[in-house]
């Protein structure tokens, strides 16, 4: 009998509202799949079983890294593919992942995420599939993330596979019935008081102070994350420079993006939310033109990178709303209701684009 290729792992409780529609999207491009269940009540384990997985309990250690282990751990195949119960695979892009999966050259690969978080989605590349038996794993109880093993060398940059993968496990509705934040920030907060100081761990808890409009926590946070990432002579990654004006910009904040931001785009001369924050706080300025052709340049700049997290429609329907907004306030009604129009959004979405959450 032939190894699998693929093998799906997941680590699991309590989903049996979503678990069937994640393992629909995945079951035909997958050859097994393995589920690491964590002390669901709720009807998850009979779901999986009747759908072909492989089910095995795991008692909870607060540690999601060491779950997802336990899982990787009793896979066969090839290549392991990670996905989580809230998660599903666009199967108009998935039939080919076999094909996909057997060009590359590298030991990882990544997949298009669409983040779908209180009315916004949000797009990011991230690693999804590695190969097995050569000792990837695993690290961090929370936001956990694969770890080559020790020794290593250097291999090709992880290739971006044209398959997307939809995430729905940030919709408000679902964070407050898990109370995702509250368990998250215990986990960072014992982590950075455990282990070796991680920038990122003040960073995700930057990021949890900000959805639950904490701002000041928030902003403090995200600050020290900077000096932390700079301490160890390391540039901060652009999604804490997202976080940081995205926070200003929800507190209510935008002078404070300025003039910070044009040195941070020197570093991050591509990012398009970044080019769309300064021109909010250009249009709070009252600098009508400078506003809109920092606008237009995201219209430019467009939608389409899966180089950083991006909030959909920067590129495109929102910077072309505040496009027409500068018209109007210039005297130029007619330019604006057209460059409206060609956003095909409502005005009402102003107060909504201003509150965005990285």
């Amino acid at each position: 009998m032939s190894r699998p290729f693929i093998s799906l792992c997941m680590i699991v409780k309590n989903e049996a509202e979503r678990m069937e529609a994640c393992l629909q999207s995945a079951r035909d491009v997958v050859d097994e799949i393995i589920v690491t269940d964590t002390g669901s009540t709720d009807g998850t384990i009979d779901i999986c079983r009747s759908m072909g997985c492989s089910v095995d309990s795991y008692e909870w250690d607060d540690s999601f890294a060491n779950a997802r282990n336990a899982g990787i751990a009793r896979a066969t195949g090839e290549w392991i593919l990670w996905l989580d119960a809230d998660e599903e695979l666009d199967t108009d892009e998935s039939g080919q992942l076999h094909e996909f999966v057997m060009a590359i050259h590298a030991d990882t690969a990544a997949l298009k995420v669409l983040n779908e978080m209180d009315g916004f989605v949000y797009s990011c590349p991230q690693i999804r599939l590695f190969r097995n038996d050569i000792g990837y794993q695993f690290v961090r109880d929370i936001h956990e993330r694969l770890q080559p093993p020790a020794g290593k060398q250097d291999t090709p940059e992880a290739p971006l596979l044209p398959v997307t993968v939809h995430h729905h496990g940030y919709a408000e509705k679902v964070v407050e019935e898990k109370e995702k934040s509250k368990r998250n920030i215990r986990l960072l907060e014992r982590e950075k008081a455990q282990a070796e100081y991680d920038p990122w761990c003040d960073y995700h808890l930057a990021s949890e102070y900000s959805r639950l409009q904490q701002w000041e926590r928030a902003f403090e946070l995200i600050n020290l994350a900077v000096t932390g990432f700079l301490e160890q002579g390391k540039l901060p990654p652009a999604l804490v420079y997202k976080l940081k004006y995205d926070t200003l910009i929800r507190h209510g904040s935008l002078k404070g993006i300025w003039p910070g931001i044009d040195k941070v785009l020197q570093l991050y001369p591509d990012y398009v939310d970044l080019y769309f924050y300064k021109a909010l706080y250009l249009l709070d300025q009252g600098l009508l033109l400078e506003a809109y052709y920092e606008f237009e340049k995201c219209t430019r700049m467009g939608d389409n990178s899966w180089k950083y997290v991006t909030l959909r429609g920067v590129g495109s329907n929102y910077a072309l709303y505040y496009m027409s907004i500068c018209l109007e306030k210039m005297g130029r009604p007619v330019e604006a209701q057209a460059t409206l129009e060609a956003a095909g959004i409502r005005r009402s979405l102003s107060d909504q684009v201003l509150t965005t959450q990285a």
